[in-house]
C-alpha cells in the first residue's frame, strides 16, 4: 500500500483534469459521440499518461529535488530510490497498452499520439533532458497540455479551421508562459543542482516578465476567436494579476513565486470551467 500511495502522489492526481479535458472535449465537441475512443483516451490522458509523465520525472529528477524544499506533496513527489524500478516498469507498463490500442483509430492520431508520449519522456529521461535545455523545456512542457488536444481533434477526424489554429496557439502560448513563470520558483535551487532552465539562463525578473507578456498574447489570441468563444481571454485575466505582482522579483528572492504557483494550481480549474462553459453554450 505505501508504493500504491507514492504512485498516485507521483502521479499528480490534482492536475489529472489539466490532460484529460483537453482530449476529451476535442473528441466530443469535434464528433459527439460518447464511444470507445472517448472513454478509453480520457482514462489514458487522466492515468496512465500523467503516471508516465510525473512518475519518470520524479525519477531522473530525484537528486535535484532532495534540494527543493517544495518537493514532497501536490507539487511534486520525492520518491524513495527504492521506488523507482517500481515507478518506470508501472508508468511504461500501463501507459503501453492503452497508446496501443489508441493507435488503431487512424494514422493520423497516431502520429500526434507517438509524438506527444515522446515529448512526455524526452522531457525527463537522461540522456534527453528537454527540460534542461532552455527554451526547448517550455515548448515541450506546453505540449504535454496541447498534445492531448490535437490527439482528440485527430481521432474525430476534424477538419482543422483557422479558430482552431488560434485556440492551439493561445493554449500553447498558455502552457509556455506557464512553464517558465513555474520555473522561476526553482531558480536558485536548480543552479546548486547544476540544472539549467528557460528561468536559469535568463534570471528570474526577465523570465516573470515574458511569461507576463506570453500570457497577454495568449488572451488577445483567444479574444480573436469567432462569436461566443472570445470570452475565453477572460480565463487569462487572473494569470495576468498573479504573474503581475511578481514582475519586480529577484533571483535572490525567486521563491517568492512559488505563492503564485500554488494559485495556478486552482486557477487552472477555472480557466478550465470558463472553456467548457463556452463549449457546452448554445451555438450561434
Amino acid at each position: 500500500m505505501s508504493a500504491v500511495a507514492k504512485l498516485f502522489v507521483a502521479s499528480r492526481p490534482i492536475s489529472w483534469v489539466n490532460t484529460a479535458f483537453p482530449f476529451g472535449a476535442a473528441y466530443f465537441f469535434s464528433t459527439g459521440a460518447i464511444d470507445w475512443v472517448f472513454w478509453l483516451g480520457s482514462f489514458f490522458f487522466l492515468i496512465p499518461y500523467n503516471l508516465l509523465m510525473y512518475g519518470v520525472n520524479d525519477v531522473f529528477d530525484y537528486e535535484s529535488d532532495l534540494r527543493n524544499p517544495r518537493k514532497g506533496g501536490i507539487e511534486g513527489a520525492l520518491l524513495d530510490p527504492k521506488y523507482h524500478r517500481l515507478t518506470l516498469v508501472l508508468a511504461f507498463g500501463i501507459a503501453t497498452p492503452f497508446a496501443l490500442a489508441l493507435s488503431t483509430v487512424n494514422l493520423n492520431a497516431t502520429f500526434w499520439l507517438w509524438l506527444t508520449l515522446l515529448a512526455v519522456v524526452a522531457y525527463s529521461l537522461k540522456g534527453l533532458r528537454f527540460k534542461e535545455i532552455p527554451f526547448l523545456d517550455s515548448l515541450t512542457s506546453a505540449w504535454h497540455f496541447v498534445g492531448p488536444m490535437l490527439v482528440g481533434l485527430a481521432m474525430a477526424n476534424a477538419e482543422i479551421e483557422t479558430f482552431h489554429l488560434i485556440g492551439i496557439a493561445a493554449f500553447m502560448l498558455w502552457g509556455m508562459a506557464s512553464h517558465a513563470f513555474g520555473a522561476v520558483q526553482d531558480v536558485r535551487a536548480d543552479r546548486e543542482a547544476k540544472i539549467s532552465s528557460i528561468a536559469t539562463a535568463l534570471g528570474a525578473r526577465l523570465t516573470t516578465r515574458i511569461a507576463f507578456g506570453v500570457y497577454v498574447v495568449a488572451g488577445l489570441l483567444a479574444l480573436s476567436l469567432p462569436d461566443r468563444f472570445a470570452f475565453a481571454a477572460l480565463a487569462a485575466i487572473p494569470y495576468l494579476f498573479v504573474v503581475g505582482r511578481e514582475l519586480d522579483i529577484t533571483d535572490e528572492n525567486c521563491e517568492r513565486a512559488n505563492r503564485g504557483w500554488k494559485v495556478f494550481i486552482w486557477l487552472n480549474f477555472f480557466a478550465g470551467a470558463v472553456i467548457c462553459s463556452l463549449l457546452i453554450g448554445p451555438t450561434a
